[in-house]
């Protein structure tokens, strides 16, 4: 998968604890929550399953997405999740 910008939603197990974020090198920035490199929410609630992710043409589009998902209720995220990915499956193995 090619470096390009996208907004990724992290969980720590089916409807468990879950994480928003943007990014423009979604591999390596899933490896790094899935290996607790950085210190922080995802390491502190094992977030470390890529559950949905969304690839952008630019950084601003991707940044906008990201401030709106962070304000959606948690039941919107869930709902936008089951759409794509209705068994809450890791989608890591798929970037690769």
């Amino acid at each position: 998968m090619e470096r390009r910008p996208c907004v990724y939603i992290m969980a720590s197990r089916n409807n468990g604890t879950l994480y928003v974020g943007v990014t423009s090198d979604l591999i390596n920035r899933v490896w790094e929550h899935r290996n607790g490199v950085v210190s922080g929410f995802t390491k502190k609630y094992g977030v470390d399953r890529l559950v949905w992710f969304e690839l952008y043409p630019d950084m601003p589009g991707a940044i906008r997405k990201e401030k709106l998902l962070k304000r959606w209720r948690r039941a919107w995220k869930v709902q936008l999740i089951e759409k794509q990915n209705p068994d809450w499956v890791d989608l890591y193995d798929t970037l690769l």
